[in-house]
């Protein structure tokens, strides 16, 4: 209201006397705000709030009569901005939030891949058990067919020869040992090579 009716004063006094009014509302408005602390009810939400004056001649004006008022706007957490100022700030803060949300996002990935390789370590050291566990049963199959072999066997024909069976043409059958053994894990690119060549 100060700052129109300086515009229709009809003489210079008038005029300063309305815009120094002016730039009292502007700097009451500007510390009721301040007072307010709106930053502090959120928790991710910057520390300051704006103070919009809807064209650049009410900044411009209140500032001809108060020079101080943005220097004590930044002491109070308030920012005066006009509809210029306002969409530059706002592009800043919104660009502020993006790299904050890219710094947390890159902190979560870092941690979530520091728990994905001690999972692979576990998985590899489980799996490297399983295959150590193939290689005796392996090794505890062939020890096995052999004793078939060296031992069963032997008094299994010399009972048929001796006719201890039903049939004369049953069979004991033959049990072939594994000649296979479990592939080991690569741990380096160069035992990858050596696997799979």
């Amino acid at each position: 209201n100060a700052y129109m009716e300086a515009l229709e004063s009809p003489d210079e006094n008038s005029r300063v006397m309305q815009l120094t009014a002016h730039a009292q509302a502007v700097r009451e408005h500007m510390r009721k705000l301040g007072q307010k602390s709106y930053w502090s009810q959120f928790d991710n939400a910057p520390d300051f709030v704006v103070l919009f004056l809807p064209g650049e001649s009410f900044f411009a004006a209140a500032l001809e009569q108060d020079r101080d008022l943005i220097e004590d706007g930044m002491k109070s957490k308030v920012i005066l901005s006009t509809p210029t100022t306002l969409i530059a700030l706002l592009r800043v803060v919104a660009m502020g939030w993006q790299h904050e949300q890219l710094a947390e996002n890159s902190q979560r990935i870092s941690e979530a891949g520091k728990d994905l390789f001690e999972r692979f370590v576990t998985f590899s050291d489980h799996f490297s058990r399983v295959g150590s566990g193939l290689d005796k049963a392996i090794d505890s199959f062939n020890k096995a067919v052999g004793s078939w072999e060296n031992r069963v066997m032997p008094g299994a024909r010399k009972l048929k020869e001796l006719g201890a069976t039903k049939s004369a043409n049953a069979e004991v059958p033959s049990i072939d040992p594994i000649e296979r053994i479990a592939r080991q894990l690569a741990t380096s690119d160069n035992d990858e090579k050596a696997i799979n060549s």
